[in-house]
C-alpha cells in the first residue's frame, strides 16, 4: 500500500455503532517505520526551534500557539522533498516530539516571568527543572486516562486540534501543496511581524484615541478600543474559530466597555484610594489603570472557579482511570490486551507508577535544595503540585478535546493563591515564598499543559495508527529539549526587553500570576471581593450554558490581544460559510488552518529573530538607526496606517482562503 492512497476511514470522527471497530489509516498488524534516526532528529530540532517560537508569542500576547500544525506540515514538506516513502508513521513521530515545544513554553512562561516582574531573581536551573517535571508530569498523569479520552469517547469528542493536524498529515501524503501553502503564509506573516516589531513603521496596537472624535470617550467615559496588529493572533483566532473567539472577546467587552467605565463612573469623585490593589485615586486613572488595578482581578477570581467546576465535572472520570490502571498494575484483563494489539499499548501502569515517584522525589530535592533549603517547606510544596496536577489533569485534556484551547492559565492562578495561602501559613513569605509559589505554579502549569497537549497527540495516534507506547517513550525526550530551549529564550529576552507593563513583552499571564501573588506574600490583603465577584459570576455563566472559563480569560486579558482573535475567528466564520457544497467549504477551511498556522508559525519566529537581533544591539548601527521609526509608529499617524495594514492583511487572508 502506496502512502499517496491512505485516506481517514469514514468512521473516523462519528461515534461507533453496536460491534463496529475502528480501523486505523495504518493497520495494526503492517505498521510503518516510526522512530527512526530521521524522525528523530527532525523531531527535536523542532522542539528546539518552536520552543523559542512560541515562548516570545506567548509573552507578547498572552496566547501560546499550539505547535502541532506548523510541525505537521514541516514534517509533512520535508518528506515530499526528500521523496522519502512510508513516512506517515515517522511524521506523526515527529510532530509528537517537536509539539512538546508549545506545551512546555506555557507552563514557563505563563509563571517564571512574574519572578523578573516583581524584581525576584531566577536561575537558569530553576526555569529549566521546573518545566523538565512539570513537563514530565503531565505524560505520566495523562497515560491511565489514554483509553478513555481516545478509545472509548471516539466520536464523543471534536478534538479540533488533532483533527487538523489528522488532515495535514494525511492530505500531505499526496504531495507537499500544503507546505507551499504554509511556506507562504509564513513569509508574509513573518515579513509583515519583523518590519513592525524591528523597524517600528508602523504601530502594533491601534487605539481609539487615534481617532479624534474618539478621544473624548476615552477620557471622559474611559471608553477605549483596543486591537493588536499582529498577523500570529489574527491566524490564531481562524484556527479557535468564531464561538471561542467571541466568548473570550465578549469577556474583554464587559472589562472594558462596562465595568471600567463603571468603577470610573461611582470612582471619579472619590477622595481615598481604593483596595490595596491600587496606589492612586480613580478620578487620575486612565481606562488601561482602572483595568489592571480592579477589573483584571474579577477574571482570576472566575478563571479559579472555572477551574474548580471543571474538577467537579470530571470526578467520575478521574476515578474510572485509577480504576483501569490498578487493574494493570495487579495484572488484570487490560494488562492482557496489551500484550496482543500494538495500538492498544501503553507503558505498563507499573512502569508509569515506579517513574512517578522517581519525578516526585527529584521534585522533593529541588524545592528543598534549589528552592526553600526547608524539608517542611519543600514537602508542602511537594504535595501542593502532586494534589492539583493530578486533579487538574482531566480538565486540561477534556478542554482541548473539546475546544482545542488549554486554559491552564485559570488552573494556574488557582494553583498560585492555594499555594500562597498554604505557604505563608507553614512560614514561608516574602521574596522567597513568592519564588517558591511561583516555582511551584510553574510546575503545575507545565504539567497541566503538557496532559492537554499529549492528549492532541495521542488522538492523532490513534486515528492514524502509530503505537500510543512509542509516542509516550519519546514524549520526554521531546520534553528535556523544549524546557532547556525556553529557559535559554526566557533569559535572553528578559535581558533583551524585560517583563511587564512597558515592556514590548507585556507577559499578561505572567503580570496576572505577579498581582496575586504579592499581597498575599507580602502580608497585604488581597482583594478576595473581587475575586469572589468573578467567581460567583463564573457560576453564573456555567448556570446559563456559557463556557466559563473562556469569558473569564476574556475578561482579565488586555482588550487589544482579544480583539484581533475576534477577527481570526469572523474570517474562518465567512470561509466556512462562502461555498455551498460542503467539500467545497471543507477545503477552503482547510486552506485557511494552513495559512492561518503560516501566520502564527512565521510571525512568531520573526519575533524572536528580531529579539535576537535587538539583544546582539543590530539597532545601534549607524547605518540602520535612520530606518527605525519607533517615535513614528506610537503617534497616531502611525496607529492608523498599522489598522489599515491589519485590514489588508485580514483581507488577504480571506482572498486567499477561498482559491479553492
Amino acid at each position: 500500500m502506496q502512502t499517496n492512497e491512505k485516506s481517514l476511514p469514514e468512521n473516523a470522527y462519528r461515534p461507533l455503532k453496536p460491534g463496529e471497530e475502528y480501523v486505523p489509516v495504518v493497520p495494526v498488524d503492517k505498521p510503518l517505520p516510526e522512530v527512526t534516526p530521521y524522525s528523530l532528529i527532525w523531531g527535536l530540532l523542532y522542539a528546539a526551534i518552536f520552543s523559542a517560537a512560541a515562548a516570545f508569542l506567548g509573552l507578547k500576547i498572552g496566547q501560546v500557539f499550539e505547535a502541532a500544525i506548523p510541525i505537521a506540515i514541516l514534517a509533512v514538506g520535508t518528506s515530499v522533498f526528500t521523496k522519502r516513502k512510508n513516512a506517515l508513521s515517522e511524521n506523526v513521530i515527529i510532530q509528537s516530539i517537536g509539539a512538546a515545544s508549545g506545551v512546555v513554553v506555557a507552563g514557563a512562561i505563563f509563571t517564571i516571568p512574574a519572578i523578573y516582574i516583581l524584581d525576584l531573581d531566577a536561575q537558569f536551573f530553576q526555569i529549566f527543572l521546573s518545566s523538565l517535571f512539570g513537563g514530565f508530569l503531565g505524560i505520566l498523569f495523562l497515560i491511565p486516562f489514554r483509553k478513555y479520552f481516545v478509545q472509548e469517547m471516539h466520536g464523543m469528542f471534536p478534538f479540533p486540534e488533532a483533527t487538523a493536524t489528522t488532515e495535514v498529515l494525511i492530505a500531505g501524503e499526496s504531495g507537499g501543496e500544503q507546505a507551499k501553502i504554509l511556506l507562504k503564509a509564513m513569509g508574509i506573516g513573518g515579513v509583515y511581524n519583523f518590519f513592525m516589531a524591528t523597524f517600528h513603521w508602523w504601530g502594533e496596537v491601534f487605539n481609539s484615541r487615534a481617532i479624534p472624535f474618539m478621544q473624548g470617550l476615552a477620557e471622559d467615559a474611559k471608553l477605549v478600543f483596543r486591537l493588536n496588529v499582529d498577523a500570529a493572533i489574527v491566524g490564531l483566532g481562524y484556527i479557535v474559530g468564531l464561538k471561542y473567539s467571541a466568548i473570550i472577546t465578549a469577556g474583554s467587552f464587559l472589562s472594558w466597555f462596562v465595568f471600567i467605565p463603571v468603577i470610573y463612573f461611582f470612582g471619579q469623585h472619590l477622595d481615598v484610594v481604593v483596595g490595596s490593589t491600587a496606589s492612586t485615586l480613580i478620578a487620575n486613572m486612565s481606562a488601561e489603570e482602572i483595568f489592571s488595578s480592579y477589573v483584571r482581578h474579577i477574571g482570576i477570581g472566575g478563571i479559579a472557579c472555572a477551574g474548580l467546576i471543571g474538577i467537579i465535572k470530571s470526578s467520575g472520570i478521574i476515578k474510572g482511570a485509577m480504576t483501569l490502571a490498578w487493574k494493570e498494575i495487579i495484572g488484570g484483563k487490560a494488562l492482557d490486551q496489551t500484550a496482543e494489539n500494538r495500538m492498544q499499548k501503553d507503558m505498563r501502569m507499573g512502569t508509569v507508577g515506579g517513574i512517578i515517584l522517581l519525578v516526585i522525589l527529584a521534585i522533593f530535592l529541588f524545592f528543598w535544595l534549589g528552592v526553600v533549603n526547608n524539608i517542611w517547606h519543600a514537602v508542602v510544596g511537594l504535595l501542593i503540585v502532586t494534589i492539583i496536577a493530578f486533579l487538574f489533569t482531566t480538565v486540561a485534556a477534556r478542554a482541548i478535546a473539546i475546544v482545542g484551547t488549554n486554559p491552564v492559565s485559570g488552573m494556574t492562578l488557582m494553583t498560585l493563591i492555594i499555594s500562597s495561602v498554604l505557604l505563608v501559613r507553614v512560614g514561608l513569605a516574602g521574596p522567597t515564598g513568592m519564588v517558591s509559589a511561583l516555582i511551584i505554579g510553574g510546575v503545575v502549569c507545565t504539567a497541566l499543559s503538557m496532559a492537554g497537549g499529549f492528549i492532541t497527540d495521542l488522538k492523532i495516534g490513534y486515528w492514524l495508527g502509530t503505537t500510543p507506547v512509542t509516542q509516550q517513550k519519546y514524549k520526554f525526550l521531546g520534553t528535556l529539549v523544549a524546557a532547556a530551549s525556553v529557559g535559554l529564550v526566557i533569559m535572553m529576552l528578559n535581558e533583551t526587553y524585560g517583563f511587564g507593563p512597558g515592556s514590548q513583552l507585556a507577559a499578561p499571564q505572567a503580570n496576572a500570576m505577579a498581582a496575586v501573588i504579592k499581597p498575599l506574600m507580602s502580608n497585604q490583603p488581597a482583594p478576595w471581593l473581587l475575586y469572589l465577584a468573578g467567581a460567583i459570576f463564573a457560576l453564573i455563566l456555567e448556570m446559563v450554558g456559557i463556557p466559563p472559563l473562556a469569558f473569564a480569560l476574556g475578561m482579565y486579558l488586555p482588550l487589544e490581544l482579544n480583539t484581533p482573535l475576534l477577527v481570526g475567528g469572523i474570517i474562518a466564520y465567512f470561509v466556512s460559510k462562502s461555498a455551498k457544497e460542503e467539500t467545497v467549504a471543507r477545503k477552503r477551511r482547510e486552506r485557511g488552518t494552513l495559512i492561518a498556522s503560516g501566520f502564527i508559525a512565521g510571525g512568531a519566529i520573526m519575533g524572536v529573530l528580531s529579539a535576537l537581533l535587538k539583544y546582539v544591539r543590530f539597532d545601534e548601527l549607524a547605518f540602520i538607526q535612520p530606518i527605525i521609526l519607533t517615535e513614528w509608529a506610537e503617534s497616531h499617524s502611525g496607529e492608523l496606517l498599522g489598522l489599515s495594514l491589519f485590514a489588508l492583511l485580514s483581507v488577504y487572508f480571506y482572498w486567499d482562503s477561498k482559491r479553492v
